[in-house]
């Protein structure tokens, strides 16, 4: 039995990138009139069991903040690690989630105060961050998970795992590359 399309839709990333969060291009984002960023954390940011942002990511991220608000989302309940990640960067950060919940992302929507069609979450879970971005109306952008040394993790067992699961549900399909500015919205 095939999934209601609505359903399908929540799990399908607006954008697919082939590549982690460091290598993430921020023009075609802004050219959809992406405003701002909300971030996951753990395989994102942070390579797993890590405390470390990568180099590249770190680049990346100072790079992104300096064009754009920037917010950190993780379902993760350490206040110390991602505070830290959150206070090298200089940007605010919520933890304890509970992603694809509602009701954090919310509280950051409320915060920054711009309309959830100019903001992206960027994330590496299908049923996490795509899943919460979709429910709420923002941009997603599925991520690789990161290394530490910012390329992707040879070892992706979770999102290999929910891309097939959204496949056979019926979403997770959406097109890897470039976003078109007016198609994809």
């Amino acid at each position: 039995m095939a999934a209601a399309p609505h359903f399908r839709r929540l799990l399908t990333p607006d954008w697919l990138v082939p590549t982690t969060l460091a290598q993430l291009p921020l023009d075609p984002l802004e050219q959809l009139g992406i405003r701002a960023l909300v971030l996951d954390v753990d395989r994102t940011i942070l390579p797993r069991r890590q405390a470390e942002v990568p180099p590249a990511a770190e680049q990346w991220l100072r790079h992104a903040a300096a064009r754009m608000p920037i917010h950190l989302l993780s379902n993760n309940p350490s206040r110390r690690r991602i505070g830290a990640v959150a206070e090298t960067l200089g940007v605010p950060f919520t933890t304890s989630a509970g992603k694809p919940r509602r009701s954090a992302l919310r509280r950051v929507l409320d915060e920054l105060s711009i309309a959830p069609a100019h903001v992206a979450l960027v994330g590496d879970r299908i049923f996490t961050d795509v899943l919460v971005g979709n429910r709420l109306g923002l941009f997603t952008v599925l991520v690789r998970p990161i290394d530490p040394l910012g390329q992707p993790c040879r070892h992706d067992r979770w999102q290999m795992l929910e891309l097939r699961l959204a496949g056979l549900i019926g979403g997770g399909s959406a097109a890897a590359g470039r976003p078109e500015p007016e198609a994809s919205r």
